[in-house]
């Protein structure tokens, strides 16, 4: 697993299913399978909440604020319809395993950070929404072995310096992996905001371990320009249909659209380096044909 992080291995493409399985365990092995044999993705990657102790009583109880894309009566039902449970992920990781590809979750609670933990994958993530909760910083600071994957959506600068600072108390920097992050569904690019990967690239580039994006814009170009601005890590929803019933269909890449990407990641990736000659041995026949000497 340690070669996930290796730079033979960038840039490392994770698909986001999140809950786009519509809480059904065959669709997200279903999913799983097409990430890997047909878009060729390194991570899979899914989403762990503890509803009743993330939400409050009046938060669960209210309905969904896009009815049409509800699965229960309640805000409370239609997370706990999509929520999998602890066996279940075991399975999904086993399933991602036999499918030769890395399993991981994002934790939105503490209880689910303990659950979790337990499954000993090899990186967690904290998405934007709780990453100030700095109580599952600390805890998975302390508590948890692997990688720490952080996005910095809906993140002031302070906000930023103190997560660093809880990250740098604990002396896990070097497991900690940040994503340049714009959270909205889906992001037009005028505000993407891609600059910001250089200032993370630029200011932490020696501290941390990577700097990644997250993306939830339309079509795969963006991630290119991430890719040259410094951005190691690619996380991009996952859906099989993007007419689906559900908020995240629409910011989500189709199966098509992922193997697209990662293909043109790595292809990109390549193309980035420097001439190790002073010229390239496949330009020297037009060089011996065509160059000129004028003194």
């Amino acid at each position: 697993m340690n070669s996930l992080y290796d730079e033979k291995k960038r840039p490392v493409t994770i698909c986001e299913i999140g809950c786009n399985h519509k809480g059904d365990l065959n669709i997200a092995k279903k999913m799983i399978k097409v990430a890997s044999e047909f878009c060729g993705v390194d991570v899979v990657k899914f989403q762990k909440r503890d509803n009743k102790t993330l939400l409050s009583k009046d938060e669960y109880n209210s309905p969904h604020p896009v009815p049409e894309n509800s699965y229960g009566n309640t805000y409370g039902e239609h997370r706990e319809f999509l929520e999998f449970s602890i066996k279940e992920h075991e399975e999904l990781k086993k399933e991602c395993e036999n499918c030769n590809v890395i399993y991981s979750t994002s934790i939105w609670d503490l209880e689910s950070a303990k659950e979790i933990i337990d499954l000993h994958p090899n990186f967690i993530k904290i998405p934007s929404a709780i990453n100030t909760n700095f109580l599952v910083l600390k805890f998975l600071c302390q508590k948890f072995t692997g990688k720490i994957h952080l996005s910095l959506g809906m993140t002031t600068i302070d906000e930023e310096k103190k997560i660093i600072s809880v990250f740098e108390k604990y002396k896990r920097l070097k497991d900690l992996v940040l994503y340049h992050c714009i959270s909205a569904y889906p992001v037009e690019n005028d505000d993407l905001a891609l600059n910001e990967i250089h200032r993370l690239d630029k200011t932490y580039s020696e501290l941390v371990n990577s700097i990644g994006f997250s993306g939830h814009h339309k079509g795969i170009a963006a991630d290119i320009a991430a890719l040259a601005l410094g951005a190691k890590f690619f996380e991009r929803h996952f859906t099989l249909d993007r007419t689906w019933k559900g908020t995240d269909h629409a910011a989500s890449l189709e199966p098509d659209g992922m193997r697209r990407l990662i293909r043109d990641l790595r292809s990109i990736d390549n193309a980035l380096s420097f001439k190790n000659e002073s010229t390239k041995k496949i330009e020297e026949n037009q060089r011996n044909k065509l160059k000129k000497f004028v003194e």
